[in-house]
């Protein structure tokens, strides 16, 4: 088990029926200007891309805490994000909207016919679904790295468990975040497995309740293919044995969480108007479809929900498009898919 904080309390959540009464995150402009692309990274300096980062994660934790009802769909909407850069790093051409298909018009259960780009999207739902401190036991790499479509080995799952723990255990934020893509490599792991290993120890290392997938979604993450040490290795020698390699990430973790917060800021006003036009809808079982509607990326209208027929479903979803609150997303006339 992976030694975290105690999590925040959870009476500072929204009260359920009510739209959020905290003002909508913004980034402020220094912070927008101080962080670099990866193409002017040369003229940075560590101390300043640490100092970046650590606001950016700052605002965003911020976020967390809040415990808005909305927080499920930000972390699939990031989920999805993050797995349309992996599909396109391994070569793949699905975009967004067909890894949403490849996964929510499969039939539950059907594991691998979502294929290996839908599998990809599964990964990251995983980390932004799963309890933080669930995700870096031996079950839980075993099935993600199947996921990444990595074949079954109990020897690199268990070596890679006890990289990850020394990081948890003995490690900076700065050695923790290089030192997850070092593991990833040592084990000949693709970086978007250090990208989803770094974002499951930051959650760990913040005690927030589920991770947030960032890093998935920085194409480019500085990441060089010099050193084959271990984790362990690493926390003991310090950042300065690679300083670029630091510097890239964290200006990466730094982007991530500002694209993270404007994600946060345009799904909040998206929920704040749905649920202000909740209690015009007169559909039975309609508090459940809007409870979906928070809680994920999006949801199909052959969905089944207790108490709603297909058709009360539909003429549900065609309301709520009609007042503004949801949007159809697929663009399609049938097999239509829904979400904020």
């Amino acid at each position: 088990m992976i030694h975290r904080p105690k999590p925040f309390p959870h009476h500072h959540a929204t009260l359920a029926g009510a739209a959020s009464t905290s003002p909508l995150a913004t980034v402020p402009a220094w912070l927008h200007r101080a962080v670099p692309d990866a193409k002017s990274l040369a003229g940075k300096d560590l101390e300043d891309l640490a100092l970046s980062a650590g606001a950016a994660i700052g605002a965003l934790d911020a976020i967390v805490r809040r415990q808005e009802r909305w927080a499920g769909a930000w972390r699939q909407r990031l989920a999805l994000a993050a797995a349309a850069v992996t599909a396109k790093q391994v070569g793949r051409v699905e975009d967004e909207a067909a890894l949403r298909d490849a996964v929510l018009l499969t039939r539950p259960g059907e594991f691998l016919s979502v294929g290996p780009a839908g599998l990809l999207l599964l990964a990251w739902r995983r980390l932004a679904s799963r309890p933080a401190d669930e995700l870096l036991t031996l079950k839980s790499l075993a099935a993600v790295l199947e996921e990444f479509g990595y074949a079954p080995d109990d020897e690199v799952v268990s070596d890679l468990a006890d990289d990850l723990r020394q990081l948890a255990n003995g490690a900076g934020m700065v050695a923790t975040l290089t030192g997850s893509f070092m593991a990833a490599e040592r084990h000949g792991l693709a970086r978007a497995v250090g990208a989803w290993l770094a974002d499951a120890l930051l959650a760990q290392r913040l005690g927030w309740p589920h991770a947030l997938p960032l890093l998935g979604a920085e194409a480019a993450l500085g990441i060089s293919a010099r050193s084959r040490r271990s984790a362990a290795s690493f926390v003991a020698t310090g950042i300065e044995t690679d300083p670029e390699r630091a510097k890239g990430l964290l200006a990466a973790q730094a982007r991530a969480a500002i694209r993270a917060i404007d994600l946060s800021a345009d799904l909040e006003r998206r929920a704040s108007r749905m649920l202000a036009v909740a209690p015009k809808l007169r559909a039975k079982a309609a508090d459940t479809v809007v409870d979906k509607l928070l809680s994920d990326d999006a949801i199909v209208a052959s969905e089944r929900i207790s108490g709603m027929s297909d058709r009360g479903l539909r003429r549900l979803f065609d309301r709520l498009v009609e007042l503004g609150a949801v949007r159809e997303l697929s663009g399609r006339t049938t097999f239509r898919i829904y979400g904020l």
